[in-house]
Parts: C-alpha cells; sequence; structure tokens
C-alpha cells in the first residue's frame, strides 16, 4: 500500500514538473494570453457558473524543440462549455466536471499544438486556483488531539510583535483617523496562533471574538470555500497535490477550519443548554421538546445536527432526568453509527456528553419520583 501511494505521487510530481517546464518555455505573449483565459476558467469553476468559454493559445512551443512554435488549427481555438442557462440548471449542468472532460479529450488530441494547448491551460488555470485566489496565511503547526488524524490544535504563537508584523494585524480605516492612513489593529492571541487570523472567530475557550454569532458564521463559511477552492483544484489537476504551496494552504486552513468548525458547535452547544434551563424555569417545556445538538463533521467540514425528541409532545412535565435519558440513548446511538468517522463520532459523544452533564444533578432521582407518580395515576 505505501509503496503504491509513493509510486502515485512520484508519477503526479512528474506530471505536475513537466507542466510546469512546458509553461516556463513558452513565448511572454503566449504566457500572458494562457494566464487571461485561465483566470475566466478558474473564476468560472469556483462560481459554478452555467456556462464557460475559453480560446486556446497560438503560438505554441514544445520541450526541446523551442525554436519551431506550432499554430493550433483555427477551428480548435474556441471553445465553449456549456449552453443555455435555463436548459443547463434544470439539468444541473457542472460546469467544474465538462471542463475537466474537455480539456482531457483536446490533450489527446493527434494533434500535439492542440494537446500541447490544452495541457498548459489546464496547469495555468489551478496554479491561479491555488496560488492567486488564495490568500497565504501564516507559518503556523497544529498537533492531532487524542485519537485524531488530523491535526488541529495549533501550538503557541512564536515571539513577536503583531503591531509590526502584515499577518499578525488588521488593517483597519477609521473616521478619526481620516486622510492619515490606515490604523493597525492587532489580533488577538488566540488568533495569531491560526493559519489566517482574520476569519478566526473563537478562542480556546470557545469564546467570541467577534461581536455576533452570525459574523462567527460568516468566517467558517470564508473558510469553507477557502478549502472547497482546493478541493476543486485538485479535481481539476491532480497533480496539483504536489504544490508545495497547496500542501501549505490545505495544512494550514484545513487544521483551522475544523477547529473553528467544533468551537463554533461547542459555542452553539452552550446556547442551547441555557436555553433549555431558561425555558425550564418558566415551566415553557411541558409541552414537549425536540432538540437539535450541533456538530462539526470532519468530512463533509459542515456544521450538522443530531435531532431528537426529549418530551413527546403533550401535558408532560418537563424533568431534567428526560434530558439526561435522552443524550445517554442517543449516545449509543451515535457509537453504531458508521457514517461518522473516528474523530467526528469523539466530538459528537462530547456534545452530548456535556448535554447529559448540565442536567445531572439529582436527575437520576427526578426520573425515579417521576416514574412513580406515573404508575401511581395507572
Amino acid at each position: 500500500m505505501a509503496q503504491n501511494f509513493v509510486l502515485s505521487n512520484s508519477l503526479l510530481r512528474q506530471e505536475y514538473e513537466l507542466a510546469a517546464q512546458l509553461f516556463s518555455v513558452q513565448p511572454a505573449l503566449t504566457q500572458r494570453l494562457i494566464e487571461t483565459q485561465a483566470q475566466q476558467l478558474a473564476e468560472a469553476i469556483v462560481q459554478r457558473t452555467s456556462q464557460a468559454h475559453f480560446t486556446l493559445p497560438t503560438p505554441v512551443v514544445l520541450l526541446g524543440d523551442h525554436r519551431q512554435p506550432l499554430t493550433v488549427p483555427a477551428g480548435y481555438r474556441e471553445q465553449t462549455i456549456g449552453g443555455s442557462k435555463i436548459l443547463d440548471r434544470l439539468a444541473r449542468v457542472d460546469v467544474h466536471k465538462l471542463l475537466r472532460q474537455r480539456l482531457a479529450e483536446l490533450e489527446h488530441d493527434s494533434q500535439r499544438e492542440v494537446s500541447v494547448s490544452a495541457t498548459l491551460l489546464r496547469y495555468t488555470t489551478v496554479i491561479y486556483m491555488v496560488h492567486v485566489m488564495l490568500p497565504a496565511g501564516r507559518s503556523v503547526k497544529y498537533e492531532a488531539g487524542d485519537g485524531e488524524e488530523i491535526p488541529t490544535l495549533p501550538q503557541a504563537a512564536g515571539p513577536g510583535s503583531a503591531l509590526t508584523a502584515a499577518t499578525d494585524a488588521i488593517a483597519e480605516e477609521s473616521a478619526a483617523h481620516n486622510g492619515r492612513g490606515e490604523l493597525l489593529v492587532p489580533y488577538s492571541e488566540a488568533a495569531r496562533r491560526f493559519y489566517l487570523p482574520q476569519w478566526v472567530a473563537l478562542d480556546e475557550q470557545d469564546r467570541l471574538l467577534v461581536n455576533t454569532l452570525s459574523e462567527a458564521e460568516a468566517r467558517l463559511a470564508s473558510m469553507q470555500q477557502y478549502v472547497e477552492v482546493l478541493h476543486l483544484a485538485r479535481a481539476f489537476a491532480s497533480y496539483i497535490v504536489v504544490d508545495v504551496q497547496f500542501q501549505q494552504k490545505r495544512y494550514g486552513m484545513l487544521g483551522q477550519l475544523i477547529n473553528q468548525g467544533r468551537a463554533l458547535a461547542r459555542y452553539e452547544m452552550g446556547g442551547l443548554i441555557e436555553e433549555i434551563q431558561t425555558r425550564a424555569a418558566r415551566h415553557d417545556l411541558n409541552r414537549g421538546l425536540s432538540l437539535s445538538v450541533p456538530y462539526f463533521d470532519d468530512q463533509s467540514l459542515t456544521l450538522q445536527q443530531v435531532e431528537f425528541e426529549v418530551i413527546p409532545a403533550g401535558r408532560i412535565m418537563f424533568v431534567p432526568a428526560f434530558v439526561v435519558k435522552s443524550a445517554r440513548e442517543e449516545q449509543a446511538k451515535v457509537c453504531d453509527d458508521t457514517r461518522l468517522n473516528a474523530s467526528t463520532r469523539q466530538h459528537v459523544l462530547q456534545q452530548l456528553k456535556r448535554l447529559e452533564h448540565a442536567f445531572d444533578d439529582g436527575a437520576g432521582r427526578q426520573y425515579q419520583v417521576w416514574e412513580q407518580r406515573v404508575s401511581e395515576r395507572v
């Protein structure tokens, strides 16, 4: 298995380096044209447009034969992917998939100039997606938690002033400083431990570093979009995985996204527990209670929910023991849920145990009292 992985990685590196060398020997005007087309394709892929158009470059040169440029036939130069916007929406056309297929066809064309042009366009598009569309971040190192494979726990930030490093501070404009340049506002210590501090919304104690929950959700969405672009790039040209910037950006953002996703789920869990306690104090839970426990799935990289019923609809007095009992039952179900990987399952169980413990103060005895009252009525 390891030998096959090394062989596959070696082949990807050869393909990547060959495409890079092929681009480097192209005339300057050809390179500029390819880069312009690549930018358009990259934006179409990320924005998931229903149609894409690109132009193959001419002339192109081959490796080892720089003095003999080849001209791409006029019939191949203009390429259009997708069709009517309405029809494509109805058919759910995936322009990303169609572009991959069309470039693969062109790369296997019998005319070498056509094949080379398609190879150049695929390489430049994926490079633009990774190198240009995604901002670079800090040099970070994460550690994996107990029983986890993906490192998500950032090590302490190194020494240095946040006021003097552009990567450690955010530039903000202020009415009080209008016309006097930008004001550097340092990130918190918790944020500076991550790859892109400007998107960190919660600290290590799950406290908000932003003003509202919606702001935290927006930052999480930005991180998800960042990783999505990396995934789209890898699908568009698999050899991009050997690119140094791809590896750095994927490592830096994946650890940050999972860390912040779980922190946001824990923060929302705290709000859920507080809401239950508040409503219970107002006797507002005697007509039924269903819960949605938030968690972050590190496979889909999205916030999900475990939904279950605590008290069926009706006139049943709320007892904290009901929450404890339901939380324990859900833990048993989660342990058998094969859709979750090990680290996500551990995270979900921690959320459910937190819910259980929040209402476990004398809950067992309360539940016994409730059962006894019910039996007496019967």
